[in-house]
């Protein structure tokens, strides 16, 4: 048989290969180009029309039937299903500047479908990729040195908030957090200012945690000068605030030792159990014991204790609070100034954390509890508390707060700015249009493509405001 050959099952029934190598053929020299270009066009086409304060929000369905409505071009194409390879740089891009700047993820991959789109044209007028390439770098130094050139100081180290509250604004506005926006600027550039070191120009998100809990308003959203565990006491007979708190990190747990070989324990009679029995209670009592003794008024603990632990914690009134996450556990012994301890042997009173205030908080009718760690001995330790009303709302308030503690964070870093709007776009385009008709060599056309290219941001802004984008890039561009 030609294009295949017949093969037989265990069972003695044919059935038939075919070879479809013979129909199929690999791509090469433009047409492949092409293609390249084609999915990433795709890409970079799908987010065009979320750019900007005016861009429509993008309604993702996952597998499973999860919903989320953002216009963030980082959280939209790790949610899309891509399977070109090409497609795939583009989502890596977008990842890449939303990990290194945090913002602008949206505006990267329109700017980049601009570039090819005007590559492509080069490609079928016969240029070779290489100069292509080569006026693609001339061009962007000579953006970038334009932008170094019409870029303004902005002051940062006399703690002015009102200016950075404002660049804030500016990136909150095309969020879905924009009613509250002038809230959620105020808690990014407070907890930017509280953990930034201005002598270092240097910021650690280390030292910045963000909580999320449903329920209740974007309002009632709040900035905390210390730390919000999602925990509460042990014991619901413990204490539900205190004072002055000497902390006990610990990462040890509240149980007898146990042999480090494998072992049997039989348990024969009734004397046999009582001496069990009183073996653990003597070590719980030894372990609290050794806490009190160094000074502590709450137990923090990672791991959990049993119930019997539990209820001499409450009866020597020594509060306590297990099962808290590693990171959390760091975050609390950075911000109390404690030091984690992980045996009970080597607890001191000079390893204690010190805050002025734990406390719990309910949220209204709900029987959620959340355990408020404040005063703490170092105050640069902050958390923002968001709420909102379901889940999507308050994944699209984080990723927000972070795209505007992102921006407060690269002024801190290097404090000049470019106007946006598209104004900074058209500046640079009309420099490089300018520079590549002093240019002799075959690199103009890729320069001039790339001016070409850097009005495709201003183009999509002016279209997803309703204006016609042509008639207002003219207008704009006679101005500059």
């Amino acid at each position: 048989m030609q294009g295949g050959q017949i093969a037989f099952d265990e069972y003695g029934q044919p059935f038939i290969i075919l070879k479809d190598q013979s129909t199929k053929s690999r791509m090469s020299g433009l047409e492949a180009q092409k293609s390249h270009i084609l999915a990433a066009r795709s890409v970079a086409q799908c987010l065009r029309s979320s750019l900007g304060p005016k861009g429509l929000d993008k309604i993702l369905v996952s597998p499973d039937g999860e919903i989320t409505v953002t216009n963030d071009g980082a959280t939209i194409l790790q949610k899309m299903d891509v399977d070109h390879q090409i497609a795939k740089l583009m989502v890596q891009l977008s990842k890449s500047q939303d990990e290194e700047i945090g913002d602008g993820t949206t505006g990267v991959v329109v700017l980049a479908g601009a570039l090819l789109e005007q590559a492509e044209q080069l490609l079928e007028r016969g240029i070779h990729p290489i100069r292509i390439s080569d006026g693609y770098e001339k061009a962007a130094r000579m953006a970038i040195d334009h932008l170094d050139a019409i870029a303004d100081s902005f002051p940062v180290e006399n703690l002015d908030r009102e200016p950075l509250i404002k660049v804030a604004l500016t990136t909150l506005g095309s969020k879905i957090v924009n009613r509250c926006g002038r809230k959620f600027a105020e808690m990014a550039v407070d907890a930017i200012l509280s953990v930034a070191d201005l002598d270092r120009k240097d910021v650690s998100f280390d030292l910045i945690k963000i909580e999320c809990k449903t329920g209740g308003a974007l309002e009632d959203s709040q900035l905390v000068k210390g730390v919000i565990v999602d925990k509460t006491m042990s014991h619901s007979q413990m204490p539900k605030e205190l004072k002055d708190v000497k902390l006990a990190i610990l990462t040890c747990p509240f149980e007898p030792p146990k042999p480090k070989t494998k072992h049997n324990l039989n348990v024969g009679s009734v004397e046999d159990y009582n001496s069990l029995y009183k073996f653990e209670q003597e070590k719980f009592c030894e372990m609290i014991k050794q806490v009190k003794d160094s000074g502590a008024t709450l137990a923090i603990c990672q791991w959990g204790f049993d119930d019997e632990a539990n209820h001499l914690c409450l009866q020597n009134e020594l509060p306590a609070v297990r099962w808290v996450g590693g990171p959390e556990i760091e975050l609390i012994a950075i911000a109390t100034g404690g030091r984690i301890v992980p045996r009970f042997s080597e607890l001191s009173s000079d390893k204690l954390g010190f805050a002025g205030s734990v406390r719990e908080i309910g949220f209204g009718t709900t029987k959620d509890r959340m355990l408020v760690i404040e005063e703490c001995h170092n105050s640069r330790a902050v958390t923002i508390f968001l709420r909102g009303s379901n889940q999507m709302i308050v994944q699209e308030a984080k990723r927000s707060i972070w795209d505007a503690m992102c921006v407060i964070r690269n002024l801190v870093r290097d404090n000049r700015i470019v106007y946006g709007g598209g104004s900074n776009e058209i500046s640079a385009a009309i420099a490089v249009a300018e520079a590549a008709e002093k240019n002799s060599s075959i690199e103009q056309y890729a320069m001039r493509a790339f001016a070409d290219a850097l009005e495709s941001v201003p183009m999509a802004l002016a279209e997803n405001s309703g204006l016609s984008p042509f008639a207002t890039l003219a207008v704009v561009s006679t101005q500059s």
